[in-house]
């Protein structure tokens, strides 16, 4: 579909205050890939939020070979620079689950990323797709290298550690606790922050975490 076309259906879906609503967007990046989807993939020109974030869900729902998926998940990257463009590129790319290592070393190529998104991207797809017995240990030496200069990629580093505390808490807290603990003062008290504010850690981790606060 040219993106013109897709311009036009876009302009015919009804709109809210705030724009386009995410399901509306989801539910026509799925026609989408169910479509010529290359001509508008390769063409996008990013010019407004709705084409960002169709983008990100169109990758998620392709049907292709996962080095195809990868060059578009890495051609898009550059133009992520919006945190629900971010989230929604990374929790939607399930095919993750089902080519760990091919995605895992993918990944690896931005974890020393100075930049902003490169980083959370690490960190919201390891926090939605490698959270298991396998990689749990990996994913916390990762998240443990992760830049933290900048606001969006602190939040980002702080929800996974929240997220590992939920299904790992025991390894979490001993992360927490080590010397090892690289986590810059800022991103450590939010990810404190983000766990008790989270409903999958129990009340007993909460209590002994809210104590381990920097100063």
């Amino acid at each position: 579909m040219k993106l013109m076309q897709v311009k036009k259906e876009l302009d015919n879906i009804k709109r809210t205050k705030f724009g386009i609503s995410i399901p509306e967007l989801r539910k026509f990046a799925k026609k989408l890939a169910k479509e010529n989807y290359k001509e508008f993939i390769e063409h996008n020109d990013y010019s407004s939020f709705e084409l960002k974030m169709l983008h990100a869900f169109l990758i998620g729902y392709l049907k292709d070979d996962i080095n195809t998926l990868l060059k578009y998940f890495k051609d898009f990257i550059p133009y992520v620079d919006d945190w629900a463009v971010n989230d929604s590129l990374c929790q939607n790319f399930r095919i993750a689950r089902k080519y760990p290592d091919t995605v895992w070393n993918f990944l690896l190529n931005y974890k020393n990323s100075k930049k902003e998104f490169e980083s959370r991207i690490v960190a919201v797809v390891l926090l939605s797709h490698y959270l298991n017995d396998e990689y749990i240990d990996r994913v916390i030496e990762v998240i443990n290298s992760l830049n933290t200069d900048d606001y969006y990629s602190q939040m980002g580093t702080a929800w996974a550690v929240a997220t590992i505390m939920g299904k790992y808490p025991e390894k979490c807290l001993e992360y927490l606790k080590s010397e090892k603990c690289n986590l810059d003062k800022i991103t450590y008290n939010k990810s404190l922050q983000k766990i008790k504010e989270s409903y999958r850690v129990s009340d007993k981790m909460k209590l002994i975490t809210n104590n381990l606060k920097k100063l």
